[in-house]
């Protein structure tokens, strides 16, 4: 935020000097208090603790307070009772001893005021060694001094206001002042009454020390703090002992059920005592026993589907190789027959051509699902493996009046590869985009950067419905089982493509939307074995994003382009 223009230039520069070291200082204390964010997101344990010790701390701190307090004014209350006492009868003998006195000029009534002030009312303890002073003062009569039981300067301690309440008001007052006394700041509670005598009334000041009270709520204030603090530590340490036989429980059912993610099916929890902790862990041990079993009894299921799959199509080849033997002989010669048997002829043999790529899809099927395929990379340059797939899939395009457009750059596009593989995602692909292109043009780019080489095959068919870009490559999908098709294929290219893709390392993604058509995307690594981040070309086609910009109402499904998370999601 910049600073308003019209403060003056110095006060901009300070604000600027300001933020720049706030914004120092914020991001140290994030780096220093990082630990202990991260421990405090982490640990239960450490959370529980610390908002019981904090609850604790304020409960007790209220209590110790209210306690600490009441104390304070319990010890308050004792003493004015007890100074209201000694005044009273101090107050009752003074005036009995000045009341025989008529004139406040009588010559006598001076020394009879300091005998009473510092033999009389005086305490036996001197105010140095903490007693408390007797002070009498005539105000209303300018010919009497005050007289004062201690060589005290009392003027911190009697004040004016009290002075005008009791010498011209004649109430009786208090109150509670410090003063210095014997080099020593000393609390007093003071107390101020009219003394009635013969000519009128004098004042009579009696101020009593509270060292004694001060000391004993001080006292009270420490044992409570200590007190207060030692439960405080208690509290914690049972706060710490309760949550970690609550914790360790859970901590244990996490690892266990972390090693059972990472397929030790043999953990279990430990199971101590009869509480509800224990029935936990017996429940969680029961689960995870019976996930065990069910899990070995799909991982048998499916290693005898796989084996299955791959002895049937085994099995499969040496009759496959003697139908076929018969039916090329048969085809062979063909126009010896009737039309009706050299048409039966035709039709056995792309049966059998048929029937041969399924049983080709199915072997490579159950390498990939057994984990024996391997990748044969190699430097190769992609751009003749596009030329090549596109060539030889020119003869079903014109069949089908489809035209295929390559977009490829002019210099090599050298990655490490299994071109192979890479050339057999290709021919499925395209071979899918030309089917499904409804006689419109089918476009492969391909395009490289530093990391990745990408190739796209756009198509401008019935495009995919939401959803259906996830389950293209699933095993023997069709968007429209009913539908005529040209080439007849097995099902199962994507699958196998997929699979192509993962084993380089790779994506294979798909976009698509109804009546735009669809747009399948290749991503491979440079380098064979590196991570992919980005892909050099887009999943949405630029021409979907024309589309979006001119009709604002149509909606693009959710496609992930570069994130690889959800790269492998689909896959």
């Amino acid at each position: 935020m910049r600073a308003p223009a019209w403060l003056p230039m110095p006060v901009r520069r300070a604000l600027r000097v300001l933020r720049r070291y706030s914004r120092v200082l914020g991001r140290r204390f994030e780096h220093w208090s990082a630990p202990a964010r991260r421990q405090w997101r982490r640990s239960l344990q450490l959370r529980i603790v610390a908002l019981t010790l904090v609850a604790s701390s304020v409960l007790v701190g209220a209590f110790g307070f209210f306690v600490a307090q009441n104390s304070a004014r319990i010890l308050l209350n004792r003493a004015q009772d007890e100074v209201q006492s000694s005044l009273y009868e101090k107050t009752k003998y003074a005036s009995s001893q000045l009341s025989i006195y008529l004139q406040s000029r009588d010559p006598k009534l001076p020394q009879a005021m300091r005998n009473l002030t510092l033999n009389a009312l005086a305490d036996d303890d001197t105010a140095e060694s903490g007693g408390s002073i007797v002070a009498m003062r005539a105000d209303l009569y300018t010919s009497l001094d005050p007289v004062i039981s201690a060589k005290v300067n009392t003027g911190e301690l009697i004040t004016p206001d009290m002075i005008k309440s009791v010498a011209h008001d004649g109430q009786i007052a208090q109150q509670v002042r410090t003063a210095t006394v014997g080099g020593k700041r000393i609390k007093y509670l003071v107390y101020g009454s009219p003394l009635p005598t013969g000519f009128g009334h004098v004042e009579l000041y009696y101020m009593v020390p509270l060292t004694t009270e001060d000391s004993a709520a001080n006292q009270i204030r420490t044992t409570v703090l200590v007190t207060g603090l030692a439960l405080v530590i208690l509290l914690g340490i049972v706060a710490g002992l309760v949550t970690r036989l609550v914790v360790l429980p859970v901590r244990d059912a996490a690892r266990t059920a972390q090693r059972l993610s990472a397929g030790l099916l043999d953990q279990r929890m430990r199971v101590d005592g009869e509480d509800d902790l224990a029935l936990l862990a017996a429940s969680f041990n029961q689960m995870a026993a019976n996930l065990q079993r069910q899990i070995v009894r799909l991982e048998e299921m499916s290693r005898l589907q796989r084996r299955f799959t791959s002895d049937v199509s085994h099995e499969l080849r040496t009759p496959l190789t003697t139908v076929r033997m018969a039916a090329d002989l048969i085809f062979s010669e063909r126009e010896e027959f009737d039309p009706a048997v050299a048409r039966s002829a035709e039709l056995l043999q792309a049966e059998l051509d048929r029937f041969e790529s399924l049983l080709t899809d199915l072997l490579e099927i159950s390498r990939f699902d057994a984990g024996f395929a391997a990748l044969d990379a190699e430097h190769a340059d992609l751009v003749p493996i596009v030329e090549r797939v596109a060539d030889r899939l020119a003869g079903l395009a014109d069949r089908v009046g489809v035209e295929i457009e390559l977009r490829v750059p002019e210099t090599p596009v050298i990655a490490e590869v299994d071109p192979r593989r890479v050339e057999r995602v290709l021919r499925n692909l395209v071979g899918n985009a030309v089917e499904h292109g409804e006689g419109r043009p089918v476009r492969v780019t391909l395009a490289c950067d530093d990391a990745a080489v990408a190739i796209t095959v756009r198509d401008h068919g019935i495009g995919l419905k939401p959803g259906e870009e996830r389950l293209v490559f699933n095993r023997f999908w069709r968007a429209d089982p009913s539908r005529a098709r040209q080439t007849g294929g097995t099902g199962l290219g994507l699958s196998i493509s997929a699979e192509d893709a993962r084993l380089h390392g790779g994506w294979l993604e798909a976009w698509g939307a109804p009546g735009e058509g669809a747009q399948f995307r290749l991503t491979l690594p440079v380098r064979a074995g590196d991570r992919l981040l980005t892909a050099p070309l887009p999943l949405i086609p630029r021409d979907r994003d024309l589309v979006i910009e001119q009709s604002p109402a149509i909606e693009a499904p959710a496609v992930a382009e570069t994130a690889a998370d959800e790269t492998a999601e689909v896959l």
